[in-house]
């Protein structure tokens, strides 16, 4: 049989083929829906209104049962990497591979030598700056303004003695009874106390009227400064012991005591067990029937199933489609979900396959 005919043939048999599903389908439509007018029938015929019945049509399309969703899935692996946020050589490790740690266990330390000095000088210069503010704050003490006016009023009499001799030299020294080596030492020593004089008054007002607010401000200023110190050398100091800021499981001890370790280098790997995240894919057609906070029941092939619900849907495809697209290749598009689970007995293992079955909605009531 020629090539060309065999093929006619074949397009003809799948031809009817098709057509005589159309057929099968086109029937089990219209027995449906000569049942739903009988049905129709026999009820108002009985009575019934149209509200009554669309009120019972209503309540049993509610009451049907909802399709299922089927997935496959596996069991995220969740991993923490944990390292110091400062450098030093590890003096404790605390935990071993496989050793559950619950949140905030202490798992490892370093030496703290080092971090301890340094708190001990940023405290030493908190109580310097503290005791410079105070002094400042408090002002001069009596004691001292005492003084200053003493030497105030020396400085005044030594002048006044001064003025006094350079007065006599004066006028002895027109008549020759002095030298002008004379007269100029006295004037010298005159002019020397009344500079010393306007130097005890200078610093008597300041004294008496006290620091300025600019001098309380940056001592203030400095204070917080040795505070910020303070604080910073602790929190380095509280860096060298390692918790864990998850509970899970020691999945790998990367370190061990002796070894110098940088900031962020890591020490141990911690697997997050709880809660348990389902990795899955579904694909575009059934995409809009599922929402994040469904339920769904996560099922493993030893036949254990678990509670859990969607937590996350990706908005975009797992995959770009082609350029040119038909029907049935859009439909293979697909996007990745996350059903989150809790499993407190740690009875899901990272990686391990599951089975996801979700309970959809009707598409249309």
């Amino acid at each position: 049989m020629p090539k060309h005919r065999r093929w006619t043939i074949e397009r003809i048999n799948r031809t009817k083929i098709v057509m005589k599903r159309r057929l099968l389908v086109i029937a089990i439509l219209l027995l449906i829906v000569a049942s739903a007018g009988v049905s129709l029938w026999l009820l108002t015929d009985g009575g019934m209104s149209i509200e009554e019945v669309t009120q019972i049509l209503r309540t049993y399309l509610q009451s049907a049962p909802t399709s299922t969703l089927e997935l496959q899935g596996n069991v995220e692996v969740r991993e923490v990497r944990l390292g110091f946020e400062v450098s030093g050589r590890i003096s404790d490790m605390l935990a071993e591979e496989g050793d559950k740690v619950a949140q905030g266990q202490l798992l490892a330390k370093l030496e703290p030598d080092y971090f301890e000095d340094v708190v001990r000088q940023a405290e030493a210069l908190l109580e310097a700056r503290k005791a410079e503010l105070l002094k400042l704050k408090n002002g001069s003490r009596p004691e001292e303004i005492e003084q200053v006016r003493a030497n105030s009023l020396a400085a005044r009499v030594a002048f006044v003695n001064a003025q006094k001799q350079f007065q006599r030299v004066k006028n002895l020294v027109s008549s020759g009874a002095v030298s002008q080596e004379v007269f100029d030492n006295a004037k010298a020593a005159r002019d020397q106390a009344e500079a010393q004089l306007k130097v005890a008054e200078a610093t008597r007002r300041l004294v008496e009227i006290g620091p300025r607010k600019e001098d309380i401000a940056r001592a203030r200023a400095l204070v917080e400064e040795a505070e910020a110190r303070l604080v910073e050398a602790r929190r380095r100091l509280a860096d060298t012991q390692l918790h864990s800021p998850v509970g899970g499981v020691i999945q790998t001890k990367v370190r061990e005591i002796g070894d110098f370790v940088n900031i962020g280098e890591p020490v141990y790997v911690v697997s997050i067990t709880n809660p348990v995240w389902i990795r899955a894919y579904v694909n575009e057609v059934d995409l809009g029937r599922i929402r994040p906070g469904m339920k769904a029941i996560v099922r493993t092939d030893a036949g254990k199933s678990f509670d859990g619900q969607i937590g996350f849907i990706s908005p975009v495809a797992e995959f770009t489609p082609k350029t040119v697209q038909t029907k049935e290749i859009r439909t293979d598009l697909v996007y990745r979900i996350r059903i989150v689970v809790q499993d407190p007995k740690n009875e899901l293992r990272q990686g391990m396959p599951v089975s996801v079955f979700i309970d959809l909605e009707p598409r249309d009531k």
